[in-house]
């Protein structure tokens, strides 16, 4: 069978394949949860340099968390615009090019002096790097590769950035504790450069391009024409949604996610624990253990999200992450204790279990444009996750301790919980009379 599509690229394959005995869209899924591990390297360093940078220059954490809060706001504000490019110019393109600029931003923090060269290094450039391959890298891919199993591989995805941590968290700590944290910084702008080769050579944009249906359609898809006006589209695409009240709700839960995970547990639990006398290597082994049960946890909910209501997933979700973190300020200790390990398990399973069940919800709610939409809300996400990063900065510095934080999520989750009930089903599409008739 032949299937032709007019103005394709040059390069793009037009024939229909028979698929080989594992589709071409596990391999490419495979690529993408590596491409994503080499990234995160990137986000196991702020709780781990926030000490260091305070001894060497004197900046307060309030500055430190600052720069923590740009990275995480353009890490989300950046998202919806790469979904956009990668329509126009390609997820492979994209991505490298996003890589590289995560080096750079990395690899330059070793000669900064000042402040604003942080801001800019670690702030502006890092943050734009993983903004562009942020999840609406792995939105983006699990759309196009996948009809079937989307709720499995979009957990299998999210899982990756954990595993990055896990993999990355005890040899950066050990770097920090014993040789500083340029080296850390050294490895993570390596770590992200080794994965370029990988996505230049192994990835694709598009099933038609290796001429294979997606996996699980019944039908060969040819590859859309390039869509331009990336600005454009990703600005209608907001508007369109902010119409709506899901969008209104996803993106309140979603910021609610980032403050509770990436702006609070991320950066501000290695120092906490410090406080309270643990070792930076026990308590950065302890964020990498979340890590571990992330990985399980976050395929768990993909498995879940193909089987159940997401809406309540989501509920029970914020739920259990915010009664687990009004707990937390008693488990503190100089040592790891059982409580603190019951903890660090709970916690772990339910890190970013979120993902799977918002991004079903945004292909329910918005069809086509669900990955850029994704994009707006995982925006809020980092929006709440930078602003929980300076101000758990600011509070350390005002009150001496990280504890008004801790029950401030905690109640921000119960609410999470709540509003996760009321995001309502969209409506079927009314039948057509040659459908009626069906029926």
């Amino acid at each position: 069978m032949t299937q032709t599509t007019e103005a394709a690229p040059a390069d793009t394959v037009r024939t229909e394949k028979r698929p080989a005995r594992v589709h071409r869209a596990w391999f490419v899924a495979a690529v993408t949860f590596v491409t994503i591990i080499g990234a995160a390297a990137f986000r196991s360093v702020p709780g781990l340099f926030i000490d260091p940078l305070h001894q060497e220059f004197g900046w307060s954490r309030g500055t430190i968390g600052a720069a923590v809060s740009v990275n995480l706001a353009l890490y989300g504000l950046t998202a919806p615009f790469a979904a956009a490019l990668m329509d126009r110019f390609g997820i492979r393109r994209v991505v490298a090019v996003a890589l590289v600029v995560i080096a750079l931003g990395s690899g330059a923090t070793v000669w900064m002096t000042t402040a604003w060269q942080l801001m800019l290094c670690w702030g502006l450039l890092v943050g734009l790097g993983t903004g562009s391959m942020a999840l609406a890298f792995a939105a983006t891919v699990t759309n196009r590769w996948f009809t079937e199993r989307r709720g499995l591989v979009s957990g299998i995805l999210t899982a990756a950035s954990a595993s990055g941590q896990l993999i990355f968290l005890p040899v950066l700590s050990w770097m920090v504790e014993h040789h500083g944290w340029r080296p850390a910084a050294v490895t993570v702008s390596l770590a992200a450069l080794s994965v370029v080769p990988f996505v230049w050579l192994l990835l694709r944009d598009h099933p038609a391009d290796v001429g294979l249906k997606p996996y699980g359609a019944e039908e060969f898809v040819p590859r859309p024409e390039p869509v331009r006006g990336a600005a454009r589209r990703a600005l209608t695409a907001l508007i369109s949604a902010a119409r709506t009240g899901p969008f209104w709700l996803l993106a309140g839960t979603f910021a609610i996610c980032g403050a509770s995970t990436n702006g609070l547990v991320q950066t501000h639990f290695v120092p906490a624990a410090h406080d309270h006398g643990m070792p930076i290597t026990a308590a950065a082994s302890l964020l990498a253990v979340i890590g571990v049960f992330d990985v399980l946890g976050t395929v768990a909910s993909g498995w879940f999200t193909d089987r159940f209501s997401p809406r309540r997933l989501l509920a029970v979700y914020y739920a259990l992450r915010g009664l687990s973190l009004l707990f937390l300020p008693m488990l503190l200790a100089p040592s790891v204790h059982p409580p603190m390990v019951f903890f660090i398990v709970f916690y772990g399973l339910d890190w970013v279990a979120t993902v799977p069940p918002t991004l079903a919800l945004c292909r329910e709610q918005y069809g086509d444009d669900s990955a850029i939409v994704f994009g707006w809300v995982l925006a809020s996400h980092q929006v709440g996750a930078a602003l929980v990063a300076f101000l758990g900065g600011v509070a350390r510095d005002a009150f001496g301790s990280y504890d008004v934080v801790w029950y401030a999520s905690g109640a921000l989750c119960a609410a999470a919980a709540l509003m996760a009930l009321v995001i309502r089903r969209r409506p079927a599409p009314a039948a057509t009379g040659h459908q009626a008739a069906l029926a």
